[in-house]
């Protein structure tokens, strides 16, 4: 790259990906002329974006209720937020709720905006508009005697409980979790002025981030007839050194975003961490795959070369909805501490065969099995009463059983301490599972929500090998186990 070349490159005013609502008129240039009179002037890039959030139908209500925006960072994606909440709370009187994942980004945004409302000699205007400006850490806050206001939060599980606003605006989308989205979104339910709206900007979520709420965002994208969505990326896997890709996917490249920064960036960042962050680029069915496919194809074998003898341990899972009972079996060798075999043995619907036939299988060879396993949350637990009676020892997981569980079977499969053989539904549920995190270390389960595939194969598969690493049972007879 010459300096001639990193002088004249500017970031594309146009996104990669514009989904925009019918609309019949917007407000965006009035927004704009607000905004510019305060010292705020929109970028072109800016205004595309602005134009969609405030479009209007010929109703009068806004043509897109959800906007999502994903720009790399450093763009100005919180400008593009101001102009929004200072027009929506000074021109039309809207209450808003500013949400951040953390707590110095919701402060941050705030005295951004404050900054505006709290300078009389500068902004007279604005400042005689001030009903209270609450500084208080975790309440922050800018209301306004036209009814409109600013309330800033850092989202946890309750963070929106207790607010009624108009537009909800969800900073940093891309940690935005359902259960976080869930407590938020009905504080836009009686939305005061009876025209509510939501606001998603992030970046592309990385492999450990929370991010199915914006994810599903984004699909909806094209979809869903009010919804407005903007990316700025790349896809594929462009040459991540040649400037005008940078400039594809960093609007304000050139402007505020320094191609020398970019350059450093392109020095300290993974190739994929630079795809993601820098170029916006949203992985992909298969990069999103929790355990990538080379590591599963290669702990594949062929049928006749699948351990056979060996100790035995089984898992049940059933489908959500009830439809179907999954048994998988885990086999150890009987000498030495090669890799464990797991395998999908049974998997039958429940509507032309019912349950009775998995009680009465696994009682059948639980003599020589050394572990059953059903998870506690799993429909199938309701079998574990009529199992017992059978005499069955059944291992019930809890939920930090099953982080344990797919922790192992993941290090299992990216160690070749597993081996499988080709089954369509195991291998169909491996390629569509997603992760679900459970709490802040960073563990997680399988992702029994996932709605493209039924994920009992994957999951009794995985709690059959936690059954065999963890069971203390030793079978009376060591012996071959017919599994059909």
């Amino acid at each position: 790259m010459t300096s001639s070349t990193s002088e004249e490159l500017l970031g594309s005013q146009e996104p990669r990906i514009a989904v925009v609502p019918d609309f019949a008129w917007t407000e965006a240039d009035d927004a704009a002329f607000l905004a510019s009179s305060y010292g705020l002037t929109p970028d072109p890039w800016q205004m595309v974006v602005l134009e969609a959030w405030l479009a209007r139908r010929s109703d009068g209500k806004y043509a897109a209720s959800r906007c999502g925006l994903s720009v790399p960072r450093q763009n100005g994606k919180n400008g593009t937020i101001e102009v929004r909440e200072l027009y929506g709370m000074v021109a039309l009187g809207e209450k808003f709720l500013h949400s951040a994942h953390e707590v110095k980004t919701a402060r941050k945004a705030f005295l951004r905006l404050a900054s505006f409302f709290e300078n009389p000699r500068k902004f007279p205007e604005l400042a005689a508009m001030v009903a209270d400006i609450r500084k208080t850490n975790g309440q922050e806050a800018i209301i306004l005697t036209n009814g409109g206001s600013v309330e800033f939060v850092a989202r946890s599980r309750g963070s929106g409980r207790g607010f009624t606003v108009d537009v909800l605006v969800l900073d940093e989308a891309q940690e935005l979790t359902d259960e976080m989205l869930e407590a938020m979104v009905p504080a836009i339910s009686s939305a005061p002025l009876g025209n509510p709206q939501r606001i998603f900007t992030g970046t592309p979520p990385g492999p450990n981030a929370n991010g199915e709420a914006f994810t599903r965002v984004r699909d909806d994208s094209g979809k869903s007839r009010r919804l407005a969505w903007h990316e700025w990326s790349v896809e594929g896997r462009p040459d991540i050194r040649d400037p005008r890709v940078w400039a594809l996917a960093n609007p304000s490249l050139g402007i505020r975003l320094d191609v020398e920064t970019v350059e450093d960036e392109l020095g300290d960042l993974s190739p994929d961490g630079f795809l993601r962050e820098r170029l916006g680029r949203w992985a992909t069915k298969t990069d999103d795959q929790v355990i990538p496919a080379p590591w599963w194809d290669a702990t594949r074998v062929e049928p006749a070369d699948a351990l056979r003898d060996g100790v035995v341990s089984f898992a049940l899972d059933m489908a959500p909805d009830r439809s179907s009972i999954t048994i998988s079996a885990c086999r150890r060798p009987l000498e030495g501490d090669g890799p464990r075999h797991v395998e999908l043995v049974r998997h039958e619907l429940t509507d032309s065969i019912g349950t009775a036939w998995a009680i009465d299988w696994l009682a059948e060879r639980w003599p020589d099995t050394a572990a059953v396993v059903i998870d506690g949350y799993s429909p199938a637990v309701t079998l574990v009463p009529d199992l017992l009676k059978r005499k069955v020892r059944v291992t019930v997981t809890k939920t930090a059983d099953m982080v344990k569980a797919c922790g192992m079977f993941f290090d299992a499969v990216r160690d070749g301490r597993i081996t499988h053989i080709a089954q369509p539904g195991l291998d169909a549920a491996l390629a569509d599972a997603k992760r679900r995190f459970v709490g802040d270390g960073g563990g997680w389960v399988w992702d029994r929500r996932t709605p493209e595939a039924d994920l009992s194969p994957l999951v009794s598969s995985t709690l059959a090998l936690y059954g065999s690493l963890t069971t203390k049972r030793n079978p009376a007879r060591k012996t071959k186990v017919v599994l059909m």
